[in-house]
């Protein structure tokens, strides 16, 4: 079944970069790939080479409909199937993952961008909320209370919902939708249609192949990939129960309050724009380290990027010099190449929206620092789409850099006094995703920690994304929703509870007449 996914003899047009014919990508529905009727395809890119390298279809809207109906048809078999077989899935899954983490790796790196150790660890996310989610029989488990009134016992189970629709970015093509979606949806005994992102599509498509090599059963799991146009059907559907979604904060609150309105659950994670508070009394050389790599890492294309600092003038010259020299060191290349330190952004169109960005910050009177527009690339990546390191200094509040997601390699330097002024700086923000602080300050880490509105917070971490045991947790405009992903959010999420209260009497013990509170009152 390896690579199903490709059109057999269709390919298109020869790429003017490579000269190969990019293969045409097909649509998994009911266990089997289908080729789309769409006239429309989607380029997927080499982001290191600029090539394309496979053609995505925009899926019609009969075909997300098919999509819908065999994850309906397959939910009653699966919801049936006991927990502990939907586990045994899960077993089989993390060790084909395990075996294909190479090949996996590969796949990440060249159709999003990331260098190897990165794309590698989006496969390894994969993998621990597959581990996570084996512990299902567990967390599923409900409660109960015999004689929780005289003669009356109530059970309170945990059941699978139905049908869900995941809608996936192209930021992470392997750990959203294969790692923050699928396995605690699939466990729990639901169906899953996946909107895979049209522009990384192919991760997303060949761990499904590996679901469907793990045991699977058809229709439990479902992947298209569609214009946005057809995706709002998952939004009104009367079939889908759930979404979840992450992407941008316009379209994940158009999401949530469409979808919310036509009663299904809803978790949407949106945008950030997370800061760190640099503090005068922090170890100023693994400072430096950490913020570079969390600015730089998957070329800022993260909503846990640290694009942001806040830095107490007492250190800021200090600061800025080094986090400059720091980025000078870094050398671009081809994010499959292990010696790359930074790898391309997506493609073109994100590459001129991140230098639209640098051009606004110039324009909006910030110091350019360190310039990434035209970075130095070695031979063979003249076409990819790569951006440098870039630094601004002295960003205000009245600049817009300062407030929206860039996302790209691009950290913006804010000067502060004192803790108490950065601290506001930080809140102020209408994001709330992750929040950091550098110093050695046990007082300072416990009054940050406690104040800061950060929904997931580092002291001297640069990423703080939690293990997928505690889920992902972001706040303000960075989520929408009541049930965050992954951890003990992410089952509640999928599953709905149903309490049973019972009572049983044979001949004389049968009272005469029920009580109007009839088993819920204890006196």
């Amino acid at each position: 079944m390896f690579n199903d996914y490709f059109a057999a003899g269709s390919r298109g047009e020869p790429d003017p970069v490579s000269g190969e014919r990019p293969k045409k990508l097909k649509y998994g529905v009911g266990g089997q790939w289908k080729e789309s009727a769409s006239q429309k395809y989607m380029p997927c890119f080499d982001p290191s080479t600029g090539a394309v390298i496979a053609l995505a279809p925009q899926c019609t809207a009969d075909e997300v409909e098919e999509a819908i109906e065999a994850a309906a048809k397959a939910f009653p078999a699966w919801r049936d199937t006991p927990v502990s077989k939907r586990v045994q899935v899960l077993f089989r899954m993390k060790a084909l993952l395990d075996s294909h983490l190479d090949e996996l790796t590969y796949l990440c790196a060249q159709e999003n961008g990331k260098k190897w150790d990165e794309a590698q660890g989006d496969i390894l996310k994969v993998i621990e909320v597959v581990e996570f989610a084996a512990g299902a029989p567990h967390i599923m488990k409900g409660d109960s209370i015999a004689n929780v009134s005289p003669g009356y016992d109530t059970v309170r189970f945990n059941e699978p919902i139905g049908v869900f629709a995941g809608i996936a970015p192209w930021n992470f093509p392997a750990m959203i939708p294969q790692g923050w979606m699928a396995p605690i949806c699939i466990v729990t005994g639901n169906t899953l249609v996946l909107k895979a992102a049209s522009f990384a599509p192919q991760c997303a498509l060949r761990i499904t192949e590996l679901w469907y090599e793990a045991g699977l059963p058809a229709g439990v799991l479902n992947v298209i990939t569609t214009s946005r146009n057809e995706a709002e059907i998952f939004l009104k559907h009367p079939k889908i129960r759930g979404v979840s979604f992450v992407g941008s904060t316009s379209v994940g609150l158009h999401i949530y309050s469409t979808a919310a309105a036509n009663g299904k659950r809803v978790q949407a994670l949106t945008e950030a724009k997370n800061h760190a508070l640099v503090m005068r009394d922090c170890v100023l050389d693994r400072t430096v380290a950490s913020i570079v790599n969390s600015f730089t890492g998957c070329a800022g294309e993260r909503c846990m990027a640290l694009p942001c600092v806040v830095v107490e003038n007492a250190i800021a010259d200090a600061f800025v010099a080094a986090i400059a020299k720091a980025c000078k060191d870094i050398n671009l290349g081809p994010a499959y190449n292990k010696a790359s330190g930074l790898g391309p952004v997506v493609n073109q169109g994100h590459k001129d929206f991140v230098l639209n960005w640098i051009e606004t910050g110039v324009k909006e009177g910030a110091t350019l620092v360190l310039d990434g527009r035209k970075p130095k690339v070695p031979r063979g990546c003249e076409k990819g789409f790569f951006v440098g390191p870039t630094i601004f200094d002295h960003v205000t509040e009245a600049m817009s850099i300062g407030r929206e997601e860039i996302f790209g390699p691009v950290l913006c330097v804010k000067r502060v006094d004192d803790f108490e002024q950065g601290l506001a700086v930080m809140n102020a923000s209408r994001f709330a995703n992750g929040s950091v602080i550098y110093t050695e300050s046990g007082h300072y880490a416990r009054e940050f920690a406690y104040r800061t509105d950060g929904g997931m917070v580092g002291v001297n971490v640069g990423i703080p994304v939690p293990l997928g045991i505690f889920g992902f947790t972001g706040h303000k405009q960075s989520f929408f929703g009541d049930l965050h992903c992954m951890g003990r959010d992410g089952f509640i999420f999928f599953t709905e509870s149903k309490n049973v209260t019972t009572t049983w009497f044979t001949g004389k013990s049968a009272p005469a007449k029920p009580s109007t509170w009839d088993g819920t009152m204890t006196r």
